[in-house]
């Protein structure tokens, strides 16, 4: 509890709740906006943090995370447009009871379900947190680089519908994770005599390129339809629906939070698999699609617990679950801070602080997103002509604070190219970035391993804990593969019946 009070003193200090106020509010633009999201969002504004306090930074860039969740919902609802890729699902039904005269209904049940996932997860993360943070404390670097491998292997949960295109995202990644300085011999590998990788690629420059800058050229392609923004007006269900929504908000939190805790997965995920859990307990299936109350309730609560889920193996042992947090994990970084087994107990003061602050966010979002939804809707139809030359600006400028160098501007319109070849071939980004920010860590850990066991790799297997994961990893790999498989021969044999 001391804990916890300290954390809630330093989070409702006046700089840190007015930086938990700007994150929350970026937050919330982004997701409204289409073609946006979390991923881009934080990745273009990263470079705002610099100079700033490492728990101000940080506080502000949760913001912006868990922000853009909620936002995503505003115009799903009420103009049928997903500000974010979880908000897909809330389109089902979110914009056919606003059709139906029940905005407001929508996007209370919306918001409370957002909040109350929101919340409870963020217990989760605060009870779940520590003791996983004391165990992992056992881990030495045999153990962190089995986790790392299965983190890896985790990762094929984003790649895609062709696990080829996203094998060589992940290997793109990896190279990347090379450049520069070897860590034991201090040699310099894939420089090619240019001194500015020496030290290796910089990851926000990286991320604004590949989330920021292929977005704006993807999305500047496409055309928006704009449609009329409907009345928002009565926010609480009736009192037969209070019952199912509920429930749905039951369901959405723990399905979410447990989504949240598996490396690889995106928020995405969870709001499919609640709203497809809800229309098979639904009494009447068919109300699904045409304003099923349930059908918002429960993903947008899934996509708001996962958040906090996703944030545990982030804090205790510095995984990445998703690209979000893999940008997360490159901030904390940046500002001296390592997340994993010792954050809890070398800074508990910040890891309660960062926690605090999303019960503060939670709460300042739920009023926010109710009575001002009819505004930000209205920001949605901001035309894109002004939009983007604003976020390229931002990108630029941010891009070049990085080291006050136009290298790093021109590395992030490379990459930014890059991101938009990969788009348009159907190549997924999320595992580049992942294998980047685990890459790096995987080959410290081998390398002190190899030590340890004197050049012997197979000793790993002999530790139980790595062991495990190692075997776990095969298998998953295994699987993978067979699934692929078994699926190509499947779609081939349709064909021949065709």
């Amino acid at each position: 509890m001391e804990q916890w009070i300290a954390g809630f003193a330093t989070a409702l200090s006046l700089s840190n709740l007015l930086y938990c106020l700007i994150g929350v509010t970026i937050g919330m633009l982004v997701g409204v906006l289409p073609g946006l999201g979390p991923t881009t969002g934080t990745a273009v504004l990263l470079p705002i943090s610099f100079g700033m306090e490492p728990v101000s930074a940080i506080i502000m860039l949760s913001g912006i995370y868990y922000g853009a969740m909620y936002g995503g919902t505003i115009t799903s609802v009420l103009i049928n447009t997903p500000g974010e890729a979880a908000s897909v699902i809330t389109c089902l039904d979110g914009h056919p009871m606003a059709k139906q005269g029940r905005a407001g209904t929508a996007l209370g049940v919306a918001g409370l379900g957002s909040f109350i996932g929101g919340t409870v997860s963020l217990f989760g993360l605060a009870f779940v947190g520590p003791p996983l943070a004391e165990y992992a404390l056992k881990f030495g670097p045999p153990e962190f680089f089995a986790l790392m491998v299965l983190g890896l292997t985790m990762v094929i949960g984003l790649m895609g519908k062709s696990l080829v295109r996203g094998m060589i995202s992940a290997v793109i990644g990896l190279n990347l994770a090379l450049i520069g300085m070897d860590p034991m011999s201090g040699s310099l590998r894939f420089t090619f005599g240019e001194v500015h990788l020496m030290s290796g690629i910089d990851f926000v420059t990286v991320a604004m390129g590949l989330f920021g800058l292929s977005e704006i050229l993807i999305t500047a392609e496409q055309s928006y339809k704009s449609e009329k923004i409907a009345a928002v007006k009565g926010v609480l269900p009736k009192r037969e629906e209070w019952r199912p929504t509920s429930m749905a908000i039951g369901r959405g939190t723990v399905l979410g939070f447990i989504t949240g805790l598996i490396p690889g997965a995106n928020s995405v995920i969870p709001a499919i698999l609640s709203y497809s859990l809800e229309k098979k307990l639904a009494k009447d299936p068919s109300r699904f699609g045409k304003g099923a109350i349930e059908g918002v309730a429960g993903p947008e609560t899934a996509n708001n617990s996962y958040c906090g889920g996703a944030l545990i193996p982030l804090f205790t042992l510095g995984i990445p679950s998703s690209p979000t947090i893999a940008i997360l994990l490159g901030a904390f970084i940046m500002h001296g801070l390592t997340p994993g087994p010792t954050l809890f107990n070398n800074n508990p003061e910040f890891v309660w602080a960062i926690i605090a602050s999303m019960f503060i966010g939670n709460a300042i979002l739920l009023f926010m997103n109710l009575p001002m939804a009819g505004v930000w809707a209205k920001i949605a139809m901001v035309p894109f002509k002004l939009l983007f030359p604003v976020i390229l600006i931002i990108s630029v400028v941010g891009a070049y604070t990085v080291s006050n160098s136009l290298w790093d501007v021109g590395v992030m319109l490379a990459f930014g190219i890059l991101g938009y070849v990969m788009k348009k071939l159907d190549i997924p980004m999320a595992p580049i970035v992942l294998t980047f920010v685990l890459g790096k860590m995987m080959e410290s850990s081998l390398l002190q391993s190899l030590t340890m066991f004197q050049g012997n790799l197979l000793a790993i297997f002999e530790r139980p804990i790595a062991g495990t994961m190692l075997g776990l990893s095969i298998l998953i790999l295994a699987l993978s593969f067979i699934a692929g498989i078994m699926k190509k021969k499947s779609i081939l044999a349709s064909d021949v019946e065709m």
